[in-house]
């Protein structure tokens, strides 16, 4: 008798059921995977659902896989090339309301997929870090302009958790495009005359639709031509919302802006590294020890524009973990941790143990006798006694591949990864380190947090001088070693438990632990240098994400990942817990349980040991994992 399904497969299998239905076509293909929300190849991927599909997640997943259908149903990507302005960010506007047509079309007879839509609205937005913005030059116009299309054409008011960023810039939109925008409902069922009227907005926003496109051109242009100018590759990544409609796939849950870079990055000729802000340019030199990216980028027009900034670093702090606490405190919060070994060591163990094998049957490790200097030969004992001067009583262990090769994990330290998150990695990194020890391969462990909530002694800097606009980072960065490469695990190991610790966990600014990170490992002398992050979550800091453009923080990692995968030696991979970082990462894998982190971890360090090292060519694209 076949076992029955689980909650999850239940789960999956009504979810199918709805998007084939909601996209009117039966025989579409529903698959989940870690790159879900998209549609690529006639293949909607969605997200692995949660554990519990009764619980308020499964609502907005619901909601990704109804924005997809829906898409599929009632949106034409013929007209949609043709119709969509050439300039980047009337495009971000035009995506957004022809997104809010195809929700609020698709969706009018049915309650259910409006609650769906909405959860998986305030999802992204809150991801995102809209949702927190309090000023109204810092509001996506984009994401503005959809929310305005999205009331008028449904009769619904914006949801609660949105409507109060929306309301911040309602009033002067509204006074420039009103009428404009209450003209967009008579023509949500016609996509080309939705678009012609959605270009009228554009043009009463001050935006500047292109090259007339979808006015008199539009009578000549015929769907089956190409279009004669696609959209710029730099397209703004303020609208997280955009869709990608070409061929390479459709991306809702703001992934367009990824899925155009990879199309760009699959495009790029060899030896052509991509700058921070996605496009292609020249040969530049691999990134050296302190070189901090993306210090400056470049305007469409040419004019120079500030990139990440720091308000002020005196309050930062890099420091080692046995100076964050007494060392009693550090016994007791070991104890703790070795507590939750015994209960996890069977399993992390046995995957640690077959780690070893695979990287031990690599090394063809062997001893060179009869030499004249080296480590003392023990079978040799009795010629030293009888004749202290006779040479050749020394051997030499022959080099094993892995001696040249340090691996760094970078722990995220935030508090989202409070409570069982954090022990599983503290856990993790133990073993892995005792492992990877063992095989000759020195492990160096980091975190990354920030002294304060919401802001600290930078934040209150910041305060007396008069709130300037646009400050950058505004917060104090903690960055912790709790072993170094070169210390031996017996040493650090105490270290680990301060990941036990209440009160440690903060907030998370990724890029720059990224970079602290990659720093350290490029003044290593190893020829191999590997680093691994693990993280369960975008980087987030209100003080920071409230006085600066939207995604300020989301931005810098991306850039700063993009410097490392295309210029440096270094090896970068990335595991996600509950979070999708091959949105970020090359080389990533997400996972839905913590618990599975164990086990890849182990899995991506053997693939990349088993494997010939990555070459330390400029702008060559390496394969995703």
């Amino acid at each position: 008798m076949a076992a029955p399904d689980t909650p999850a497969e239940t789960f999956k299998r009504a979810l199918g059921h709805a998007a084939r239905a909601l996209a009117e076509q039966p025989e579409l293909e529903v698959a989940f995977g870690s790159d879900g929300p998209r549609v690529a190849g006639g293949v909607l991927t969605l997200p692995h659902p949660p554990r519990d599909p009764s619980g308020p997640e499964s609502a907005a997943l619901r909601g990704q896989a109804d924005r997809l259908a829906l898409r599929l149903a009632n949106h034409d990507e013929a007209t949609d090339r043709r119709m969509r302005p050439a300039d980047a960010q009337a495009a971000d506007v035009f995506d957004a309301a022809e997104q809010a047509r195809v929700e609020a079309v698709g969706s009018q007879y049915l309650a259910g997929v409006r609650g769906n839509l909405d959860a998986a609205l305030l999802t992204r937005l809150e991801k995102t870090g809209v949702l927190r913005v309090a000023q109204a030059e810092r509001v996506p116009l984009a994401e503005a302009v959809g929310l305005l299309v999205r009331e008028r054409l449904t009769g619904r008011a914006t949801p609660d958790g949105a409507g109060a960023m929306l309301d911040l810039v309602r009033a002067n939109l509204e006074a420039k495009a009103g009428a404009r925008l209450d003209a967009l409902a008579a023509s949500a069922e016609d996509q080309a005359g939705f678009a012609l009227k959605l270009r009228e907005v554009l043009r009463a926003l001050d935006l500047d639709p292109g090259d007339g496109k979808g006015d008199d051109a539009s009578e000549d242009q015929g769907e089956d031509q190409p279009d004669p100018q696609e959209r710029p590759d730099d397209a703004d990544e303020d609208q997280d919302e955009e869709e990608d409609g070409g061929e390479g796939g459709q991306s809702m849950e703001g992934d367009a802006d990824d899925q155009t870079a990879e199309e760009e990055r699959e495009s790029r000729p060899e030896g052509a590294p991509a700058d921070p802000d996605g496009q292609a340019s020249e040969d530049g030199p691999e990134l050296q020890e302190g070189e901090q990216p993306n210090r400056q980028q470049t305007a469409d027009d040419g004019r120079a524009v500030d990139a990440y900034r720091v308000f002020t670093t005196a309050y930062d702090e890099v420091i080692d973990a046995a100076d964050l606490c007494d060392p009693m405190e550090l016994d007791r919060l070991r104890g703790l941790l070795d507590g939750q070994l015994a209960i996890l060591s069977s399993v992390v163990s046995r995957l640690a143990n077959k780690l070893q094998r695979r990287l031990l049957a690599q090394q063809n490790r062997s001893w060179i006798f009869d030499l004249e200097e080296g480590m003392l030969d023990t079978a040799r004992l009795t010629r030293i006694v009888t004749d202290p001067t006779a040479p050749l009583s020394f051997k030499a262990e022959s080099e094993s591949p892995f001696r040249d090769t340090v691996v760094t994990l970078l722990l995220d330290n935030s508090g989202s990864m409070r409570g069982r998150p954090i022990m599983v990695a503290a856990v993790c990194a133990d073993i892995l380190a005792r492992t990877l020890e063992r095989c000759g391969v020195k492990v160096e462990i980091l975190g990354f947090t920030t002294r304060a909530w919401k802001g600290g002694q930078s934040r209150e800097a910041w305060i007396t001088a008069g709130k300037p606009a646009n400050p950058g980072r505004l917060n104090d960065l903690r960055h912790i070693i709790y072993k170094a490469a070169d210390a031996p695990w017996r040493r650090a190991k105490k270290n680990l438990g301060l990941m036990m610790r209440e009160g440690l966990l903060k907030e998370n600014i990724d890029g720059e632990a990224l970079l602290w990170a990659h720093d350290r490992l490029l003044a290593r002398t190893e020829q191999r240098r590997i680093l691994m992050v693990i993280s369960d979550g975008s980087p987030v800091d209100d003080s920071t994400q409230s006085a600066n453009a939207a995604l300020y923080l989301d931005k810098h990692l991306r850039q700063v990942i993009a410097q490392i995968e295309d210029r440096s030696p270094v090896e970068l991979l990335a595991i996600g817990i509950g979070h999708d970082v091959t949105r970020w990462y090359r080389k990533a894998l997400t996972i839905v349980d913590v618990e599975q982190l164990a086990g890849a971890m182990t899995e991506k360090l053997a693939e990349l040991f088993e494997q010939d090292p990555a070459p330390a060519a400029r702008g060559r694209r390496r394969t995703a994992a």
